[in-house]
């Protein structure tokens, strides 16, 4: 028997949902995992589940966390290495990592996470979505060379929360192509060769048509 339950919505769309999986998995926690198709807008199943009405929401040992970032800090508890040993890199793990969290709205807006979209390459290029890539590619450039000696991620060897944080944002550049630095390339192929990427990817592309929405599988 599990320890409990997380519930995210569909992989091709849910960034959100990516960012609570993540900690859970490379934590290790024993919880089931179920997928609520996601409806666009509110959607009632989740609504009726979870208590913030969003996704993720994770059920583990009697404990209710349903925001990624707190899902992120309660598997750190669990996992201490998904946060950096040292304090200078911990605390600028937190503050990128809460960055990405309350921030970027334009890109989100203009570049919705569609893991298959046809014909995205080159779609969804605001001025304001250009000023989020620059500053997102800024972001990781500076910290790969401050923290990210000895591995491909943001702090180097460890897959961790900020990776976490930002796995959804690699998983938009790779739809729609937006041009970017060799740092930011390069971590981008990092991130997608991930096993828990892959995983993700994989199973994304098994979940039935039915699931799927029009307004974010069309070509934009």
């Amino acid at each position: 028997m599990s320890d409990g339950t997380l519930y995210i919505g569909t992989r091709r769309y849910s960034s959100w949902s990516l960012r609570g999986w993540l900690p859970v998995r490379l934590a290790r926690l024993d919880v089931e995992v179920v997928t609520i198709p996601l409806a666009g807008g509110m959607t009632p199943a989740v609504r009726a589940v979870s208590p913030g009405g969003t996704v993720p929401y994770l059920e583990h040992r009697g404990n209710r966390v349903w925001e990624s970032l707190a899902i992120c800090e309660y598997c750190a508890e669990q996992a201490p290495l998904l946060w950096p040993d040292s304090p200078a890199a911990r605390a600028h793990a937190r503050v990128i990592a809460t960055e990405m969290h309350g921030g970027f709205a334009p890109l989100r807006q203009a570049m919705p996470m569609s893991l298959f979209r046809p014909g995205a390459a080159g779609a969804g290029r605001t001025e304001a979505a250009l000023a989020n890539v620059a500053r997102i590619d800024a972001l990781w450039t500076e910290t790969r060379a401050r923290f990210g000696a000895g591995g491909p991620y943001l702090f180097g060897r460890d897959f961790g929360n900020a990776d976490a944080m930002y796995a959804p944002i690699v998983a938009r550049f790779l739809t729609y192509q937006p041009e970017l630095s060799a740092v930011a390339r390069d971590y981008c192929a990092a991130i997608r060769a991930h096993p828990l990427i892959e995983e993700w990817y994989r199973d994304a592309a098994a979940e039935p048509p039915e699931w799927h929405l029009a307004a974010v599988e069309a070509p934009p």
